[in-house]
C-alpha cells in the first residue's frame, strides 16, 4: 500500500469516528484518555516554526488544535503527535464591568477564537488539512442564546451583545442564599451550598444587588496545556437572577449554556453538554449514570442526572420542560467526538476543514488539572505503578483566581469546598474543588492602584522586564540592606487577608472582605514591594487553609503541582 492509500485510509477511519455522538459509555475509555493525554503536554512561550527549503511536497502531519478562552483573551495552540508546540497565538476579548456585574459577548469571543486559530496556523506553518482534531476549554461563564442561536442580553443595559454572565460576576448573592436555604440533597455535592459564581443563582437576583469594578489581564493560557488556566464558577443563581430581573430576556432564551459547551455547539451544531461543566457548575449528578452505563447503551441515553425537584423548589421548574432541552438533554464525557465534527460554516470561519473532529469540552481549570494530575514527576517514579498516587496530589491552577483540585476513589463531602463531582475531571474519580476567587486579579489590583505603580511600570518597560521581576529585585535589595535572614521576614508587620472578592473555600462566604494590616504614610516603591510580597503570602496562607481543611476531611494530599498563568 503506497503512502496516499495509507493516508486516505487513516483519514477515512478518523472521519468514521464522528458519525455518531458517543455519550456516557465505558466503552469509550480509550478515546477519553487519549483526549486527556493530549491536554497534558507542557507548552512553551516560544514558537517552533517549521521551515521548508526544498520544493517537494511536504508530508502531511497529524496536528491537534487546542483552544482556551480565559477571562481576557482567547488562545490557540497547535501540537504534533509528540506533544511539540508548533504554533500558538492569542487574541483579546472584550469585557464589561459594572460593580458586581461582569459581562461578555459570545460573538466577540468567537471572533477572537477565529483570529487566534488563524494566527497560530500561520505561525506554525500548519495547513488546515493537517489539523486532525480540536478541543475547547473555557471559563465557566453563562451564555444565553435564542432558538436561532443568536445572543440574548443578560445585561441591565439591554445591550444585545452582552449575552454572557462572566464567571466572576457576583450579582446573584441573594439568589444563592435563597437556593441554599432549600436544603436540597443536591447541595451536598456543592460543598453544602451553591456559590453566586455558579449558574443557578445568576438566573435569579433582585434589583438591589451591589457592584464593584476592577480589571484583569489574562494573556496566555491553554485548554491545550496544563500550564496556564483560569478558574471559573457555576449557575442556578445566575439563571434565577435573570428570571427575576430580565423577564423579556428570560422568555427569549432557548438555550442556557456554559461557555465551553456553547463553543462546541457553535463549532458542530451538536447541543451535547460536557459532564465536566454540568456536574461542576449546574448541580448535575454525574454519578447517576454509573449504574446505567453498565446496563444500557449510553449513546441512546438522555441525561439522567438532573434533580427536577431541586429546580422546581428554587423556582426554575420551567427549565426541566422538554426533557431539559434548555439546560442539557444529553451529556457526554470530555473528549468524545461530537456530531459530524466542524460544520462547513464554522470551518470556514476558523480556516479549517469541515468535518474536523471536535471533542466534548472541559472547563479551563479542569483541562489543566487533568493534564498535570495524571503526569508523573521524574522524582516520583514509584507512582507509575501506584494507582493511589493520584489521590495524594493537589493541582493548583492559578490565574485570575486559583482552583485547588484533588481527586479520590471514594466521595468525600467537605463543608465549604465544592464537590464531590464524579468523573468531572479524571475519569471515575471523585473531584474535590477548592478555590480562591481573586489571586492574580488581586495582585493586579494591589499593584495597579498604588501611586508608585506607573513609575515602576515605566522602569520595568525600559528594561524589558515585567513589573513583577522589578518588584522581586527591590525585595532582594531590601533583604540585603536590612540584613534580613530571608525575604519573607520583610513583612513581619504587614499582613493581608486576600478575600477581596469573597471567600470561595473553605469559609464559602461571598460577602467576606479583604484587609490590609500594617500600613504607614509611606507611598514609595519599597512600600509597594512589601504590599506585593504580603499579598503573595496571604494567597499562600489561603491555600494552606484549603489543603489542611481537605486533609482534615478525608484527603491525603502530599504533593502539590502549581500551574501558573503569566500576567503581562
Amino acid at each position: 500500500m503506497d503512502f496516499k492509500e495509507k493516508r486516505d485510509k487513516k483519514l477515512d477511519s478518523r472521519k468514521s469516528m464522528t458519525d455518531t455522538t458517543p455519550l456516557l459509555d465505558s466503552t469509550h475509555q480509550n478515546q477519553r484518555h487519549s483526549y486527556y493525554r493530549f491536554n497534558s503536554f507542557p507548552i512553551s512561550n516560544s514558537f517552533a516554526v517549521e521551515m521548508t527549503t526544498n520544493i517537494l511536497p511536504r508530508q502531511l502531519r497529524s496536528v491537534f488544535l487546542g483552544v482556551d478562552v480565559g477571562t481576557g483573551s482567547a488562545r490557540a495552540g497547535l501540537f504534533n503527535e509528540d506533544g511539540k508546540l508548533l504554533g500558538s497565538a492569542s487574541s483579546p476579548i472584550q469585557i464589561w464591568k459594572d460593580g458586581d456585574c461582569v459581562e461578555q459577548s459570545s460573538t466577540d469571543i468567537w471572533l477572537a477564537i477565529c483570529t487566534a486559530v488563524k494566527m497560530a496556523c500561520a505561525l506554525g506553518s500548519v495547513s488546515k488539512e493537517e489539523v486532525k482534531g480540536l478541543g475547547f476549554a473555557a471559563t465557566c461563564s453563562l451564555v444565553a442564546v435564542d432558538s436561532e442561536g443568536e445572543p440574548v442580553t443578560v445585561s441591565w443595559s439591554g445591550d444585545t451583545r452582552r449575552n454572557i454572565i462572566v464567571w466572576m460576576d457576583h450579582r446573584a448573592v441573594k439568589q444563592a442564599e435563597r437556593i441554599n436555604a432549600s436544603n436540597s440533597p443536591v447541595l451536598q455535592y456543592c460543598g453544602g451550598g451553591v456559590s453566586p459564581e455558579m449558574e443557578p443563582p445568576k438566573s435569579l437576583l433582585d434589583r438591589s444587588g451591589g457592584i464593584v469594578s476592577f480589571s484583569v489581564t489574562a494573556p496566555f493560557a491553554g485548554a491545550f496545556s496544563p500550564l496556564v488556566i483560569l478558574l471559573a464558577s457555576s449557575g442556578s443563581g445566575s439563571l434565577l437572577w435573570v428570571k427575576e430581573n430580565l423577564q423579556e430576556s428570560w422568555s427569549m432564551v432557548f438555550r442556557w449554556m456554559d461557555l465551553s459547551d456553547w463553543l462546541t455547539y457553535k463549532a458542530t451544531g451538536d447541543d451535547t453538554r460536557s459532564l465536566c461543566t454540568t456536574v461542576c457548575k449546574w448541580t448535575y449528578l454525574g454519578h447517576a449514570h454509573m449504574q446505567q452505563i453498565n446496563e444500557k447503551d449510553s449513546c441512546a441515553m438522555e441525561s439522567c442526572g438532573w434533580d427536577d425537584g431541586f429546580w422546581e423548589e428554587i423556582g426554575l421548574g420551567d427549565l426541566v420542560d422538554g426533557h431539559h432541552a434548555k439546560i442539557g438533554r444529553s451529556v457526554a464525557f470530555p473528549g468524545h467526538a461530537l456530531g459530524s465534527g466542524l460544520t462547513p460554516h464554522a470551518a470556514k470561519e476558523l480556516g479549517l476543514m469541515a468535518g474536523t473532529p471536535v471533542g466534548t469540552a472541559l472547563i479551563d481549570a479542569h483541562a489543566g488539572g487533568v493534564g498535570v494530575m495524571e503526569s508523573v514527576p521524574a522524582s516520583d517514579s514509584e507512582s507509575i505503578v501506584d494507582e493511589d498516587a493520584i489521590s495524594r496530589r493537589m493541582v493548583l491552577v492559578c490565574g485570575t483566581s486559583t482552583c485547588h483540585m484533588a481527586v479520590s476513589r471514594t466521595k468525600l463531602f467537605i463543608p465549604g469546598v465544592w464537590g464531590p463531582f464524579w468523573s468531572a475531571m479524571v475519569p471515575e474519580y471523585w473531584l474535590t474543588e477548592g478555590g480562591q476567587s481573586a489571586t492574580g486579579s488581586l495582585l493586579d489590583h494591589i499593584i495597579e492602584n498604588h501611586v508608585a505603580s506607573p513609575h515602576l511600570a515605566n522602569r520595568a518597560a525600559s528594561r524589558r522586564i515585567s513589573i513583577f521581576d522589578l518588584l522581586n529585585e527591590i525585595l532582594e535589595s531590601m533583604k540585603q540592606d536590612e540584613g534580613s535572614p530571608f525575604i519573607a521576614a520583610l513583612t513581619n508587620d504587614m499582613h493581608i487577608l486576600p478575600d477581596f472578592h469573597g471567600n470561595r473555600s473553605p469559609i464559602a462566604d461571598p460577602k467576606s472582605k479583604g484587609m490590609i494590616s500594617g500600613l504607614t504614610l509611606d507611598t514609595g516603591e519599597k512600600q509597594l514591594a512589601l504590599l506585593y510580597l504580603a499579598t503573595v503570602q496571604g494567597i499562600a496562607y489561603g491555600t494552606r487553609h484549603i489543603v489542611e481543611h481537605c486533609n482534615a476531611n478525608g484527603h491525603m494530599v502530599r504533593t502539590h503541582f502549581l500551574i501558573l498563568l503569566v500576567f503581562s
